[in-house]
């Protein structure tokens, strides 16, 4: 295959037996990535029939047991459908209730919800530390081009679709397709430019989806789990291939053909779209996903402009402070500062959807004394911001020139998901998972295997790496080394070494003493 070519936007996709990611690149410049590990249950997205296990007037809120680990978390309002509620959700409309919930007096929702009865609830956020799943009885199943709300009478097009005259033509097609009654719909992004038989088959695959759901209301006893979401691929697949996608780039030739399969239902176009790597090179290596992905977890970021931001993540909020670093630019101080502040604003909005940090953010700006100046800094942010998924609220800069904004967490961060707290520093610090390392130990492998085969002749690797790392290999990933061996002709051996730290690991060639990867720096 060949490298990238300029002025595209794709989709890289890396399916490994413990993990799969996926990478959004525009003209090469990581823009999204998403990470799902194998065995890790994934329930945002998911339709439950739960039992109301308490009600808690004071807190006006619910708890559900959906039949996971922990009960979930429902407000009162949020327990009978609203079409506001679905129009705020599914296309960031502000309506006439936005910002004000209403509030119910003691004892008025237990008649409605007495302890014991059933409820058909979604998640829209999964559990995250000592929380459990918040979800809500506003359902909404997407599609590859249409959102389905049951129970509403809701029709609309995506905000984010800005042509007049493209939006007036959705809103026609939509008019004029059978919608049945008590079923909304709005027209996702991905509709725009799509012809009316893709809507009608998408909306016939939608009513299939809630006819299944309806049968498990019925037949099925709570706690139990009506709908899933699909997997990584698919998710992305459906929700990320757009006109402007040029290509689909996945590593798996056993998922090959069934992406090709998915993609052909809703376009055929787009089917072409769909390439397999086959090259030597890692497929993240090869599109420098890899090297990109090193700055989501890394603290400080710098800027082309030399100035840098830092990012701090704890429990309750997440704290981005901007600095002038090595920038020089500017006729003068004001303007140096102004350009600093830009190039960060933008820089910003892609930081958030690449860690997945949700929450409170507060964003400390270099002070600026021209009222127009914070507005030019506040409007560049707003801008960044729309191209996220996560629905986000944000606040103008303020007189101790502060920003604050929330940002929708449905799931864990990335750092979150890779990382584990250090147990020398009790979490003040933190350091590689056991399971990352094992993904990366594998990875290295095998980069190691295809840059020294020659002629086909067996290689033997000597890797050396940390005790706790070396057990999680024998106990659960030993027969992924065989794979490994078997595939590349090889043979491993492993040593412990009980001084070496968590996150270092050496491969050596047993036969030559010859260091061909060491992550531990000298």
């Amino acid at each position: 295959m060949s490298s990238r070519q300029e002025n595209k936007k794709e989709i890289i996709i890396n399916m490994e037996p413990l993990e799969t990611r996926v990478a959004v690149l525009d003209d090469g410049k990581l823009d999204d990535f998403f990470i799902e590990r194998t065995g890790e249950v994934q329930i945002v997205g998911s339709v439950f029939k739960g039992k109301i296990q308490n009600l808690e007037d004071g807190l006006q809120a619910a708890f559900v047991d959906i039949g996971q680990k922990k009960n979930a978390f429902i407000h009162y309002w949020d327990m009978i459908p609203e079409d506001t509620v679905r129009l705020e959700a599914e296309e960031g409309v502000k309506t006439a209730r936005s910002g004000r919930r209403k509030k119910y007096p003691p004892g008025e929702m237990i008649k409605k919800f007495p302890v014991g009865s059933e409820i058909v609830v979604q998640v829209t956020k999964g559990a995250i530390g000592t929380k459990g799943p918040r979800v809500t009885a506003n359902l909404s199943i997407p599609g590859r081009y249409l959102v389905m709300m049951p129970g509403s009478g809701l029709k609309g097009v995506s905000r984010k679709i800005g042509d007049a005259k493209e939006r007036q033509r959705l809103k026609t097609i939509l008019g004029r397709l059978p919608v049945p009654k008590d079923n909304g719909f709005i027209i996702r992004t991905a509709g725009s430019g799509a012809r009316k038989t893709s809507f009608a088959r998408d909306m016939r695959a939608l009513l299939e989806t809630w006819a299944d759901i309806e049968r498990g209301i019925k037949e099925m006893p709570a706690p139990c789990r009506l709908y899933k979401e699909p997997d990584l691929v698919e998710r992305v697949v459906r929700d990320s291939l757009t006109e402007d996608v040029d290509r689909i780039v996945l590593d798996s030739r056993e998922r090959y053909e069934q992406i090709k399969g998915l993609v052909s239902k809703t376009s055929r176009r787009a089917k072409g779209k769909v390439k397999l790597y086959d090259g030597e090179a890692a497929v993240f290596d090869h599109f420098d996903v890899e090297r990109q992905l090193e700055s989501v977890f890394r603290r400080k970021i710098w800027l082309k402009s030399g100035g840098y931001l830092v990012f701090d993540e704890t429990e309750a909020l997440v704290a981005i402070d901007i600095n002038t670093g090595r920038h020089k630019g500017g006729k003068t101080q004001e303007e140096s500062i102004l350009e600093v502040n830009m190039e960060a604003a933008a820089e910003i909005g892609r930081q958030l959807r690449l860690r997945n940090v949700g929450g409170l953010i507060v964003v400390d700006f270099i002070d600026m004394k021209h009222k127009r100046h914070q507005t030019q800094v506040y409007r560049a942010i707003r801008d960044a911001l729309r191209r996220d998924r996560a629905r986000t609220n944000i606040l103008p800069i303020s007189d101790l020139g502060l920003l604050e904004m929330t940002r929708q967490r449905a799931d864990v961060s990335i750092r979150d998901t890779a990382y584990s707290d250090c147990p020398h520093c009790k979490g003040r610090g933190k350091i590689k998972s056991v399971e990352s390392m094992s993904i990366e130990i594998h990875r290295r492998i095998g980069e190691v295997f295809r840059r020294n085969r020659r002629d086909k002749a067996k290689i033997s690797l000597k890797i050396t790496i940390n005790p706790t790392v070396l057990d999680r290999l024998r106990s659960e990933d030993e027969q992924m080394l065989i794979e490994i061996e078997r595939k590349f002709g090889g043979q491993l051996t492993f040593v412990s070494e009980p001084g070496m730290h968590q996150e270092d690991f050496s491969i050596i060639n047993a036969e030559t003493g010859e260091e061909l990867y060491s992550s531990v720096e000298h």
